[in-house]
């Protein structure tokens, strides 16, 4: 007769063991070491093609290759103007992360620095991710897991976002054009002004706004505040070397959703862009219709 605690370390084994499969999107993956049979190579192929998802690598042995795509036509030919950005969980062990390209690998981020759950991109150009196991006798409670996102190299606002940028980010004001996409395609957008500005890291401030206007947001970034719910309050994340002015000066603010954290994009002066959306309106050239009154 089978002793408890081994027929609860069998169970546990099958479970493991069978759950190697993708999300029913094909946005994420979740796999374990230990479902490698003997006769299968150590080296597993992962096909993921979403803007954004997650790897979770359960008890990692050898190695596996991930490969991350845009879900476009492969005929669009815009692969390479798309960045990869990942981002380490805290609790991520048991493997280097490197960017694989015709054989050749440059380590991306090392085991040890996964702790640190901080963004790394690089253009999608440049290859795919491997992911190797380090040797080791105890797999235990060894876990690889991030979250990837595809970022478009060339969308509105995209030279403010800093993981993008191996120096600084440019923090120079968006053209006419990228001003009427990003009304219209940034994650959020609306008119509003910036109240305080409070610490951050060596690469970011977060800025407490207010917007009295709020023309749409993808995730619940701002919530109703002020007399009768008319108005929304948030907090963004601004690149260190860019300067906002808090103040009763109304802006456009738009920006980007990235891991869950909002990130400032175009913000003209509100009424530089009422002008703007007026002109193009007339000509015409608007991508999209705002109501601004």
């Amino acid at each position: 007769m089978l002793r408890p605690w081994v027929t609860l370390w069998a169970m546990s084994l099958l479970l493991v063991r069978a759950v190697a499969q993708y999300s029913s999107d094909l946005c994420s993956w979740r796999g374990s070491g230990l479902s490698h049979e003997a006769h299968r190579r150590d080296v597993e192929q992962v096909y993921l093609r979403c803007s954004q998802g997650s790897l979770e690598w359960l008890y990692p042995t050898g190695a596996v290759i991930v490969n991350l795509r845009p879900n476009t036509e492969p005929s669009s030919g815009r692969t390479t103007e798309v960045h990869v950005c990942i981002k380490p969980q805290t609790f991520s062990q048991g493997s280097h992360v490197y960017l694989e390209h015709e054989g050749d690998l440059r380590l991306l981020i090392s085991d040890k620095d996964q702790a640190q759950g901080r963004v790394h991109c690089f253009s999608m150009k440049k290859g795919a991710l491997f992911v190797e196991a380090i040797p080791q006798t105890d797999i235990s409670r060894k876990i690889t897991a991030f979250q990837y996102e595809l970022v478009p190299a060339h969308s509105p606002a995209a030279h403010m976002y800093p993981f993008l940028h191996l120096g600084s980010v440019t923090c120079k004001p968006c053209s006419d054009q990228e001003v009427l996409m990003a009304v219209c395609t940034s994650d959020f957008g609306g008119r509003g002004i910036f109240r305080d500005v409070m610490p951050g890291t060596n690469q970011h401030s977060m800025v407490m706004v207010t917007l009295h206007r709020l023309f749409h947001q993808k995730s619940g970034v701002f919530m109703r505040s002020g007399a009768r719910g008319r108005s929304w309050s948030g907090r963004i994340n601004v690149p260190a070397p860019c300067v906002v002015h808090p103040g009763e000066q109304e802006y456009l603010l738009t920006g980007s959703i990235h891991f869950g954290g909002p990130w400032l994009g175009c913000a003209p002066r509100y009424k530089d862009f009422l002008k703007l959306y007026a002109e193009a309106v007339n000509a015409g050239t608007n991508p999209c219709n705002i109501d601004t009154d």
